[in-house]
């Protein structure tokens, strides 16, 4: 199927996750990762509606949005893989919205480099659901206390917490956990739920699904 049939499915999807939760979140918003993907793909997804992408590369992402953007109005890219401290800078300049905020040092460098611009992204903070060695986030026993210190100490503007459970567990229980420390921290913002899992994610309260391969088919990564 073309990328725009895959686009009209997940929103289709989205809509009946919606109206079989709970208590699905109002502020649900789809980010289509767009990862791997070129400028021309990315514009057929522009062009059915999408605004909201995410990037996991900051230089990858510089070598095709600002053009995009220039042509495009109103889209909000998200960062949503690591962010590195020597491309912090560059991140800033580009995107409206960082979702890997996972250490203090990257805190500290973001605040630094806000600073100096005068403005900077929201932010979310990953959370390690899984406590996973190899893979970046705060863990959940710091994450609210680590929420309370980029807001209190270095006036960062967190609005949320993000997580990537681990991929050969129940996504269920660790979405229900990022939803419980979000509550805890205050913050309206839960971005979880991919390709796979993002009805799952709806159903546990989600304000951001990132779903990518599901939109723009499986990655070439050679």
């Amino acid at each position: 199927m073309s990328v725009q049939q895959n686009l009209q499915t997940v929103r289709q999807n989205i809509e009946k996750a919606k109206s079989n939760a709970l208590k699905p979140s109002k502020e649900l918003e789809l980010v289509a990762v767009s990862k791997t993907y070129g400028a021309d793909v990315i514009q057929e997804v522009i062009d059915e509606g999408q605004r909201i992408f995410g990037e996991n590369r900051v230089q990858e992402a510089q070598g095709k949005w600002p053009e995009l953007k220039s042509k495009n109005a109103d889209i909000e890219l998200h960062l949503i893989g690591p962010l590195q401290s020597n491309k912090t800078a560059d991140a800033l300049a580009l995107f409206d919205v960082i979702e890997s905020v996972d250490r203090e040092k990257i805190a500290r460098t973001i605040a630094k480099e806000s600073a100096k611009i005068g403005k900077c992204p929201d932010l979310f903070v990953q959370v390690n659901t899984g406590l996973e060695p190899q893979k970046a986030g705060i863990s959940p026993d710091e994450a609210v206390e680590f929420v309370r210190f980029c807001q209190d100490e270095l006036s960062l503007p967190i609005i949320g917490l993000m997580c990537i459970p681990p991929a050969d567990e129940n996504p269920g229980p660790h979405f229900a956990l990022l939803q419980k420390l979000a509550q805890q921290a205050g913050l309206k913002g839960i971005s979880m739920g991919m390709s796979g899992d993002y009805e799952t994610a709806i159903a546990l309260g989600a304000t951001h699904v990132r779903v990518g391969s599901a939109i723009f088919g499986a990655r070439d990564y050679t």
